[in-house]
């Protein structure tokens, strides 16, 4: 037997195996860290891919407004926003020139304290914050429709300063192909309608994870933000982390080109490739925020369901200290009751929240899910889940009826960010 230590929450969560049923252990491959990140975020802006270095681009007296993530997404803003900031100052751009707005999407509001940690107290102290609110229709500016007729709605908070600085940081997206570059605008700081539009191209087969040109959610978002973006100045800086939260990579430049280009990194950095799928998976998102909800934990869920065979178990450590996340998805899986229910009904009239209730259940369709969580246990059963448990050692206990008692295991500590590839 070994013990095995995976993040779970704001702490861990320790467990026994027998090391002999593992087929692999799916962990990032060593990459070289960013020693420096004041030199390396000062490199990325003065040497950008696809546009001038951040001094040609940036003038005195010009205003500035930063689109920072929400704590959904582990950014390290408050790393690299200081060096960006005073880096303005030394171009001419004083503070009360410059503003954040959190590109929430459709999540909830963050609080002020949210804000200061994400940005660190320096930089809070100094500039105007703000959330983008999907929910508040005065808050956004019409800017055409996308040829698959995605109303453009965008916050008008970053549609009146001379430049629009992206940040963040990139992991695959379940649907989207890619986090990062377009997406701090669409879906970050869009309206409700534009998102669930955009979002509704999901139950497309050429949507999915790792997948960009030609999928219809990444196309359509690439459209909706260019005619938001045309005859302004956008600039991107998009970071790829570790799993500890350490910089691996900087990109910045045109917020299309640098984001290829990371995306490129992304694939090198996060696949993984297995040569054979187990019967059981025994994954965790990686711990706060990942595991926040379950919002946020199904995109572990994609990656886990990679690496199970047809029929199989994911053992899912995911504290989930919020809950679900969303009320519209408890609702949607007590109302419906089923996958085939909740599919139909999402495809017959798209609603952002039961998006996610269909995200979720689809994936029961190839293996069975068992959460070692904090959640409630109605509350799991009730979304379709196979168990909800304290321990990883009872829930695979109970993947026992469903796999047997000989069955083979392969580990994934870092769910939300490994994606296994499988040549099968």
């Amino acid at each position: 037997m070994k013990e095995y230590t995976f993040p779970y929450g704001r702490g861990k969560k320790s467990f026994s195996l027998d090391a002999s049923r593992v087929l692999k252990e799916i962990r990032m491959p060593e990459l070289p860290l960013v020693k420096d990140i004041k030199a390396a975020v000062l490199d990325a802006i003065y040497h950008p891919i696809g546009t001038k270095p951040i001094n040609e681009i940036v003038k005195t007296g010009d205003t500035v407004t930063f689109i920072c993530n929400d704590p959904t997404r582990v950014a390290n803003s408050f790393d690299f926003m200081p060096v960006f900031v005073d880096e303005m100052n030394k171009l001419g751009v004083p503070d009360e020139n410059m503003q954040i707005v959190f590109s929430l999407g459709t999540h909830r509001l963050m609080t002020e304290q949210e804000m200061k940690e994400a940005v660190g107290e320096n930089v809070a102290s100094r500039l105007r914050m703000y959330n983008s609110d999907a929910n508040v229709p005065s808050d956004f500016e019409y800017f055409g429709t996308t040829s698959r007729f995605t109303p453009v709605l965008i916050n008008k908070r970053i549609c009146h300063s001379d430049h629009v600085i992206l940040t963040g940081t990139i992991v695959h997206h379940y649907f989207s192909g890619y986090g990062g570059g377009r997406k701090a605008v669409l879906p970050g700081c869009a309206a409700m309608e534009t998102v669930r539009h955009n979002h509704s191209f999901m139950l497309d087969p050429r949507a999915g994870l790792g997948k960009a040109e030609g999928n219809p959610v990444y196309d359509d978002q690439l459209e909706g933000v260019a005619l938001w973006a045309k005859g302004r100045s956008v600039f991107l800086f998009n970071a790829i982390l570790d799993a500890e939260h350490r910089f691996l990579k900087m990109f910045a430049g045109d917020y299309v080109k640098a984001h290829v280009e990371a995306c490129k990194f992304v694939d090198e950095a996060y696949g993984v490739r297995i040569d054979k799928q187990a019967d059981v998976v025994i994954a965790s998102c990686g711990g706060y925020p990942k595991d926040i909800n379950v919002y946020q934990m199904q995109k572990t869920m994609d990656n886990a369901v990679l690496a199970v065979r047809e029929g199989g178990v994911v053992v899912l450590l995911a504290e989930c200290e919020e809950g679900s996340g969303s009320k519209v998805l408890e609702d949607v899986c007590r109302r419906l009751g089923s996958i085939e229910a909740i599919e139909a009904d999402v495809a017959k009239h798209f609603v952002i929240g039961e998006n996610k209730a269909y995200a979720v259940t689809r994936l029961m369709k190839k293996a069975r899910f068992i959460l070692v969580t904090a959640l409630d246990r109605q509350l799991a059963k009730d979304m379709l889940f196979t168990g909800a448990v304290d321990t990883v050692e009872e829930a695979l206990k109970m993947a026992e009826e469903f796999v047997g008692k000989d069955y083979s295991v392969t580990l994934m500590p870092t769910g939300s960010l490994t994606v296994p590839l499988y040549n099968g």
